[in-house]
């Protein structure tokens, strides 16, 4: 069995735990908080005039005299939605490119191999399209489908792009960005999906070159974005004002997050994915 097999093995037993309290509108295998009328018993309540008469449990009855209804959880699925950036400065680096492709991909499988609703959305693209899938049987599909994706055109801004396409009812949203577009901008991002009630995730993936450059002289600086250039000597001291932005800005991101109620992850291409799904995120509460 290869590692990526072996891998899918283990993930297929596992789910994305969300704590949001907006409700899924279609029965699915997920425990909700709610009562309903799934097989999971949760306790017993007294009888009152009205309640089903075939809840009440004869055997409660026989011990106490008294009349007891059984109550059950409810089965709720969820609608998650992986949000992809396939903008020039997430492609121009190979290895950062496909690492970001397989996170999503990982993602999404876990998504349907738990039964839930996946909604995946490459944003910014002009030529490719959103997957809409309910299921494990859609899961090995999808997750092939993502890994082969690629974008050689000309694509606009992540946030804004996402701004105006955002999908309104989903109980988590997935980013998966570099994150170096204005700080501004993510924050109004971040409020809205707050305000649709949506719980937050955002994977901030960059390129080791990108944490800690080791480019030193004189360079030719291309902007992936608008192909703007511009020259610059590098040295050891603009590196290292380089680095400090660098950490300024992904504090600010993580402070962005927590006050929307988010989890901010920030992640290198050079990092093992097996690691961020079986160690990371069961620590941080987020998968088991």
């Amino acid at each position: 069995m290869s590692q990526t097999q072996a891998m899918l093995g283990r993930l297929q037993k596992m789910r994305l735990l969300v704590k949001t309290r907006k409700r899924g509108h279609h029965k699915g295998t997920r425990l909700s908080s709610h009562f309903g009328s799934s097989l999971e018993f949760s306790d017993f309540r007294v009888y009152h005039p009205g309640d089903d008469v075939r809840q009440i449990d004869w055997n409660v009855y026989g011990r106490t005299q008294k009349h007891y209804i059984k109550r059950f959880l409810d089965e709720q699925e969820l609608s998650i939605a992986v949000y992809l950036d396939v903008t020039s400065s997430m492609r121009v680096i190979s290895s950062k490119w496909e690492f970001a492709k397989r996170l999503a991909a990982l993602l999404s499988y876990v998504v349907l191999a738990s039964e839930d609703r996946l909604i995946f959305s490459p944003v910014a693209s002009n030529t490719l399209q959103t997957i809409r899938k309910k299921g494990a049987v859609s899961s090995r599909r999808t997750y092939l489908d993502i890994l082969q994706l690629e974008e050689t055109g000309q694509t606009g801004d992540f946030i804004a792009s996402l701004q105006n396409s955002v999908s309104k009812n989903q109980q988590l949203s997935i980013l998966i960005t570099d994150g170096l577009e204005p700080l501004d901008r993510i924050d109004a991002l971040l409020k809205k999906l707050s305000s649709l009630k949506q719980e937050i995730w955002f994977f901030q993936v960059l390129s080791s070159d990108e944490i800690s450059p080791t480019y030193i002289g004189d360079l030719k600086l291309i902007d992936s974005e608008s192909e703007t250039q511009v020259n610059v000597s590098m040295n050891a001291a603009i590196l290292s004002q380089y680095e400090k932005r660098l950490n300024d800005h992904k504090k600010e991101l993580e402070r962005l997050c927590r006050r929307y109620g988010g989890h901010y992850i920030p992640i290198s291409d050079q990092d093992h994915l097996e690691s961020i799904f079986f160690h990371e995120l069961p620590a941080r509460g987020l998968m088991r």
